[in-house]
């Protein structure tokens, strides 16, 4: 029995290994692709390392087609959503999870049923929404839609479920508002699964690319992955500069999370507890 269960145990980390590095395959070729002098990817035989390393297409990116600036607009749009939603959903999961109210259950019950719904139905009338306020073509267009989000508030709401009701109540006893509690209990015990929650809202707003088209007109305010797709028009045949565009808009997301996948990982356990 030891012995079966040591062989299927071996079987599955190989088979998890090898799935592992097929999927690293297409990443670590656009990182050595970046690096190829210009046409060195397209000879026959194709080759998977360059012959030499050059660095000339991140220069041209940053030096000739403002990828600096498409950059911090991509990093600071990330952040700004990530905060605001981190803030907005858990107030609504505390309310939502601890809090007395005659229609909760049916408004939760409600909003979870907008889960079902695709985004792209709810395109139109959002972007006719914020045209009448005078949002197209600025940062509060994909601000105020990211403030909160179904999924955010369903995550919260599962794990402040598990908070012990007995905790609340000795911190209203001792005279504590619900602001108070909610900051100085709920938020640091609710620390992994926030964690977890912001690094999903960071990567959905850092890799939107339709939304971000839709709604903004001027090139200069560009994020990354839209700034990417007007340099694929213009640059369609440079391979390699494609890649180096790829790497700058990938790169920084998979940085973040190999800092933050343990919290990502504890975050998701956690927010995996049922009523």
């Amino acid at each position: 029995m030891k012995k079966g269960f040591t062989i299927k145990k071996i079987l599955i980390n190989l088979i998890a290994f090898f799935v592992g590095i097929l999927t690293m395959i297409p990443f670590v070729w656009m990182i050595s692709a970046s690096l190829m002098k210009t046409g060195e990817s397209a000879k026959y035989p194709p080759k998977f390392f360059p012959s030499e390393v050059d660095f000339s297409h991140y220069i041209f990116l940053f030096q000739n087609l403002e990828m600096t600036r498409y950059f911090f607009n991509s990093l600071a749009l990330a952040l700004l959503v990530t905060m605001i939603s981190l803030l907005f959903n858990s107030m609504a999961a505390y309310a939502f999870a601890k809090l007395r109210f005659g229609v909760k259950d049916k408004l939760f019950k409600f909003l979870l049923s907008l889960m079902i719904v695709p985004g792209q139905v709810t395109m139109l009338p959002l972007f006719l929404m914020l045209k009448q306020l005078g949002f197209i073509n600025s940062y509060f267009g994909i601000i105020i839609p990211g403030m909160a989000s179904v999924f955010g508030i369903f995550l919260l709401r599962q794990f402040m479920m598990s908070i012990p009701d007995s905790l609340i109540d000795a911190a209203r006893i001792d005279g504590a508002s619900d602001l108070k509690i909610f900051f100085k209990i709920i938020i640091p015990l609710s620390k992994s699964v926030l964690i977890t929650l912001g690094i999903f809202t960071f990567i959905g707003t850092w890799n939107d690319f339709l939304w971000p088209l839709i709604v903004m007109t001027d090139s200069s305010m560009y994020t990354l992955p839209v700034a990417l797709a007007s340099l694929m028009g213009e640059h369609t045949q440079d391979t390699e500069l494609m890649m180096a565009g790829s790497v700058i808009t990938i790169l920084p997301v998979v940085i973040l999370f190999a800092f933050v996948q343990k919290y990502y990982i504890s975050g998701i356990l956690v927010g995996s507890i049922k009523e």
